[in-house]
């Protein structure tokens, strides 16, 4: 689903013009994505909660040359689901990367799979 998506579904259920719902859709992910670059919690009841976290600096490897890079300190964005949702399936996480456990990835590659771990809980269009 990307945000046409979302906004086109807004408009069907509300009965809105498509230009409104784009503006409140829009005006949703812009207080989003200014509240979380201000290192705030945001909870949705029913549906669930992101929070900002720090993350590690630590050492990664370019995976086409295999050289090691220096990975900074910075913020990740984290997702638990709500009540509701874990009723569907979804699992919270609770910090751990369960490809740690299983043996998938290694600790050099974890900036690899912060990144893109991470990218599917991100509000869209976030930039951190």
């Amino acid at each position: 689903m990307i945000k046409l998506d979302i906004v086109n579904r807004v408009a069907d259920r509300t009965g809105v013009a498509k230009m409104k719902a784009e503006q409140a859709v829009d005006a949703l992910f812009r207080s989003m994505k200014e509240a979380l670059a201000r290192g705030e919690r945001i909870e949705l009841r029913g549906f669930g909660v992101f929070v900002v976290k720090p993350r590690k600096r630590g050492v990664g490897r370019n995976p086409r040359t295999g050289e090691e890079v220096a990975i900074p300190s910075g913020k990740t964005i984290r997702f638990k689901p709500g009540k509701e949702l874990q009723a569907h399936g979804f699992e919270a996480d609770d910090g751990a990367h369960d490809e740690h456990e299983e043996g998938g990835a290694h600790s050099n590659d974890h900036a690899e799979s912060d990144t893109h771990a991470g990218a599917d809980t991100r509000p869209p269009d976030t930039k951190f």
